[in-house]
């Protein structure tokens, strides 16, 4: 029987041996039954023989019936899927191209034939019939990334391509219409921008009542029609701020135009005598609206800290873009920020139980004069506090003031590096002086116990480098210097029948204001002279501040070494470049671009010294016009419009110098 099913052109589930096995089983069975039907009677036993022939009958009928209607069902299917095969490769919306090992065409669906003007195609390689496509496939062979899904533009159309080299195919998916809503929603996203009037506040003060309404009006009227311009929506929230909306191809166009209202404003306001400033945080790229308001937020925050005049722009989690800041910071005639610093900072001291101050790396008299006046104004109010300072190794008019401060017997103001680290407990309090960036803090391990009990007081512009969540930030741009700033903090604690500073303290913090200000002639406004004649009025001697600012013989000497190699880059910009096998102190350095920038037809120096082994060092000075911020930022540095610096591991000068030439080309093209 096994032998019967065997010959018989059945489906292989007919042939199965389980099957078989069941039918002759159920024969067996039925014969057996014959057999004692015959045994019992032999009318049941013929009944049972009848019964048997039949049963073997229909069984086999039945095995023919079910193998051509299988059968049948098969060849039908078959059909079927093939010519749904053929089908589907000639008219549906998909592409497919044949093609031999010499990339000549052998075959494509009528589809794709749409898409190629010339009929005449097969036997022709890809490159020939369409330079375009052939461009596009060539790239996908060279960069080895077949048999995968790539998007691709052909024409003025959008496809999803893969290339199958090994069976010589290309399937092109034309996904145009969902590349047009994908475009459609991304240029439809909503941006968020919070402008804001530096100095409104300054101006209004004296100004009378029709003066300040037309001031306001004319803001008003100028930004609106640039929103206008723009096709984005300005609500004005208060006095000196504004809310601005606009989709993301309406922000493009804004970056595009580079923000020219700030311009703008700053010179119409400046003819009549009235100038303003603004001041832009625009945010965007998130699905979370309160997220991209947050960002906008951060970034209005980061364009103050930076000195205003300028917008940002970021998204979150990315990096910021800036767009104007050609204006050094105007200086703040009022207090009361300082004011409400000041008592802030009383608070803030009380619930500590010490207080570390520390500058950056390599330590100036700005950063040690300005540590030293917080360290008085804590230990004012019965707070612990010390300057975090290794005494055995300093610049050197750092060196004369240590070395002062010792035969005075006044050493306890600074701690070393190792025991503040022992001794600071979660209760103590960090305060970073004359910066922000936690990259070049003096101690960075004890900035990491301390990073969230922090207090920033800084004269430079904030950079995108920022710590996160400080207690308090007391950071302005305008000022000449730190001790500047903790001078005024000075001037409004309350006095207790004695005097706070030291004559030697109060000289310190003065050689501090004239180290930074450039003896006054740097970024000088009349807050800095009020907090100069402050110093002097409480003992501050300047013949010891020129004594402590003296220069040894061989700085003197490097910085003259540096100014001859002076070369001009441009009309107006100086490079001196020092050797690649010699360290040159950074402060030396600074000097050498600061005496450049004082000789005539030089409005802009870089001094390129090597600061380390391993690490080139650039110093930056302008006189105003040339912001020398933003091209350090170019180079991972920052500071000021016209003071800044910047740090470049693992190059040599030569290397440097290559790229701080393309710096300055990138931000000359940028503000032609």
């Amino acid at each position: 029987m096994k032998d019967f099913f065997r010959k018989l052109e059945l489906p292989e589930f007919i042939k199965d041996s389980r099957l078989s096995s069941s039918v002759l089983i159920v024969i067996f069975l039925s014969l057996f039954s014959a057999v004692v039907g015959v045994m019992i009677s032999p009318f049941f036993g013929l009944a049972m023989v009848l019964i048997f022939v039949l049963i073997v009958a229909f069984t086999v009928y039945g095995a023919y019936i079910l193998a051509g209607n299988a059968n049948n069902f098969a060849a039908n299917l078959s059909y079927r899927i093939k010519r749904s095969e053929q089908e589907a490769m000639i008219k549906m919306p998909l592409g497919i191209l044949l093609y031999d090992s010499d990339h000549h065409i052998q075959w494509v669906n009528p589809y794709l034939q749409m898409y190629l003007d010339d009929e005449d195609i097969l036997g022709r390689s890809i490159s020939s019939v369409d330079p375009e496509l052939g461009k596009i496939f060539e790239t996908i062979l060279s960069s080895k990334k077949t048999s995968q899904n790539q998007l691709v533009k052909w024409g003025n159309r959008q496809f999803e391509i893969i290339v199958q080299d090994n069976l010589g195919v290309i399937y092109l998916l034309d996904i145009t219409r969902y590349a047009q809503i994908e475009e459609k929603y991304e240029a439809e996203r909503l941006a968020i921008g919070l402008i804001f009037i530096d100095n409104y506040d300054e101006l209004s003060q004296g100004m009378h009542d029709q003066e300040l309404a037309l001031m306001s009006s004319y803001v008003q009227n100028t930004l609106s029609e640039y929103a206008v311009k723009f096709h984005s929506y300005l609500k004005r929230i208060d006095e000196d701020h504004f809310l601005l909306l606009a989709h993301m191809q309406d922000l493009k166009k804004l970056e595009g135009d580079k923000f020219s209202v700030l311009d703008k404003v700053r010179l119409e306001t400046s003819r009549n005598n009235t100038p303003l400033t603004l001041s832009v945080g625009l945010a965007y790229g998130s699905d979370s609206l309160n997220e991209v308001a947050d960002q906008a937020q951060s970034n209005l925050d980061l364009a103050l800290g930076r000195g205003g005049d300028q917008v940002v722009l970021r998204e979150p989690g990315k990096e910021a873009r800036f767009f104007g800041g050609k204006s050094n910071p105007m200086e703040k005639r009022t207090r009361v920020r300082a004011r409400m610093v000041s008592q802030a900072l009383q608070e803030i001291f009380k619930d500590a139980d010490q207080i570390f101050v520390v500058g950056h790396q390599r330590p100036d008299m700005d950063a040690i004069g300005g540590g030293i006046g917080i360290v008085k104004i804590a230990r004012a109010h019965g707070v612990k506090a010390h300057v975090v300072l290794d005494t055995n190794h300093t610049n050197y008019d750092v060196g004369r003031l240590v070395a002062r401060l010792e035969k005075d017997k006044d050493l306890d103001l600074f701690i070393s590096p190792e025991d503040a680290l022992a001794q600071a407990t979660d209760q103590s309090l960090l305060v970073m002086a004359d910066h922000s960036k936690y990259s070049i803090t003096y101690d960075p391990k004890l900035y990491e116990k301390l990073k969230n009990r922090l207090v920033i007081i800084d004269h430079h512009r904030r950079g995108e480098e920022f710590p996160e969540n400080p207690m308090l930030i007391y950071i302005e741009p305008y000022a000449s210097s730190t001790c500047e700033l903790v001078t005024e903090m000075i001037e409004y604690q309350p006095q207790r029948g004695e005097q706070l500073l030291t004559d030697l303290e109060a000289t310190a913090m003065l050689a501090g204001i004239t180290v930074d200000s450039k003896e006054f002639s740097l970024r000088t406004g009349t807050r800095t002279f009020d907090a100069a004649s402050y110093l002097r009025s409480i003992g501050a001697d300047s013949a010891i501040v020129s004594d402590l600012l003296k220069e040894d013989i061989e700085s003197f000497t490097q910085k003259a070494k540096l100014v001859a190699s002076l070369k001009m880059y441009k009309d107006d910009i100086a490079l001196l470049l020092g050797p690649n096998d010699k360290i040159i102190d950074p402060i030396v350095t600074a000097q050498a671009a600061d005496m450049a920038l004082s000789l005539e037809h030089v409005d802009a120096s870089f001094a390129v010294t090597r600061r380390k082994k391993d690490t080139i060092g650039i110093s930056a000075r302008s006189m105003g016009d040339i912001n020398v911020q933003v091209i350090m930022e170019k180079l991972g540095g920052g500071g000021h419009l016209s003071n800044a610096a910047t740090q470049l591991k693992d190059i040599t000068i030569d290397e440097a110098k290559e790229k701080l030439e393309k710096a300055i080309e990138d931000y000359l093209e940028e503000n032609e």
